[in-house]
């Protein structure tokens, strides 16, 4: 089974990389692009298949030798053969996570959205304080961050940021800090020195790309031409040169009647089409983005929480892995990297297990 699949796999990357040298591919520079980003995500894997295949393959021969005639060969098998067989494992490892399916948008941007939620004063400070950490966490990894749109306190706090993280893999990272962040710390304002706990909804999003709108004319339109009446309605000024388009997996129609020329009221007809299609992919899109954000930030109540930052104990605790963290301004200042790790392997553990 395992064989088989990686086979279908060294089969695909070898595909790849003759389409990349077909003059057809290179000419145009889109498919090329997608091409040599996909082959260049398989070349990992596709050198751990060789070198897997490789490696049962010397396993297999040695253990021929041992059966063989010659002294002198099987004592060699002997001595070579453990050695590779301690190959294998660590191998079959590596490819079980290679195997594992990539999350297509770790490569994107990331559009990060901090509010501040229930806590007023203290969630604005909070929020603010969060913003910086994650410009800090940027600058550590040389991503851009840049403020899309700012609403602040005006005494240090943020009611709002969303701001643009732009850089390789920053997706890949940033993926796990959407949620509820909860602080408790002793507010400035507060003579009675008690703690307060408030909190802040963080969001975090792949760049969403451009839509493309794709219509394949012989599998996805019905085009039907239709009797148009010429000028005054007379009879005799009649032409087939109206033109009615339904596209089939939506069920949208389109009708155009207005130019004598069929030609050109199917080209009208198919512009007005691919318009629409383009405005109903945007609305999807904005709609599955709206849908993320809600999963992500709840209702931004103090109890919905996945990470907790306690300045008196100066700890931060993820919920989601039960790791804590006892050097909050280190963390505060960028250094979450610690945390990243531990969801993320969380998150391959989950899906190797699946």
């Amino acid at each position: 089974m395992m064989l088989d699949k990686l086979k279908g796999i060294e089969e695909h990357y070898a595909d790849l990389e003759r389409k990349l040298l077909d003059p057809a591919v290179t000419s145009n520079n889109r498919e090329y692009a997608k091409l040599a980003k996909e082959r260049a995500g398989m070349s990992e894997l596709a050198a751990a298949a060789r070198e897997y295949r490789k490696l049962l393959s010397d396993i297999a021969e040695h253990k021929a030798l041992l059966e063989g005639d010659d002294a002198e060969l099987r004592e060699l098998a002997k001595a070579d053969l453990p050695a590779l067989q301690k190959q294998q494992a660590p191998l079959e490892e590596k490819l079980t996570r290679l195997l594992i399916p990539r999350d297509p948008n770790d490569d994107k941007n990331v559009l990060l959205e901090i509010r501040a939620g229930t806590g007023g004063a203290e969630a604005s400070l909070f929020a603010g304080d969060l913003y910086r950490m994650y410009s800090r966490y940027a600058e550590r990894h040389g991503w851009k961050i840049e403020a899309m749109s700012l609403s602040d306190t005006g005494l240090g706090g943020i009611k709002e940021v969303i701001a643009m993280i732009s850089g390789r893999g920053a997706y890949s990272r940033l993926k796990y800090e959407g949620g509820v962040h909860r602080v408790q710390r002793v507010p400035a304002t507060e003579a009675a020195g008690r703690i307060h706990t408030s909190a802040v909804t963080v969001a975090v999003m792949p760049e969403a790309e451009d839509v493309e709108v794709n219509i394949n004319e012989e599998k996805d339109l019905r085009i039907d031409v239709m009797r148009a009446s010429g000028p005054g309605g007379q009879s005799v000024n009649t032409t087939d040169s109206a033109v009615r388009i339904t596209h089939l997996p939506t069920g949208m129609v389109i009708v155009c009647r207005d130019e004598k020329s069929q030609h050109k009221n199917k080209a009208r007809a198919l512009k007005i089409l691919r318009s629409r299609l383009l405005d109903k992919a945007r609305a999807d899109q904005e709609a599955q983005i709206a849908a993320t954000r809600r999963s992500m930030v709840g209702t931004g109540d103090r109890s919905e929480r996945i990470r907790t930052y306690n300045f008196p104990q100066s700890r931060v605790t993820d919920h989601r892995v039960n790791v804590t963290i006892h050097q909050l301004d280190q963390f505060l200042d960028g250094a979450i990297d610690p945390l990243i790790d531990a969801l993320a392997t969380q998150e391959q553990a989950q899906l190797l297990s699946a």
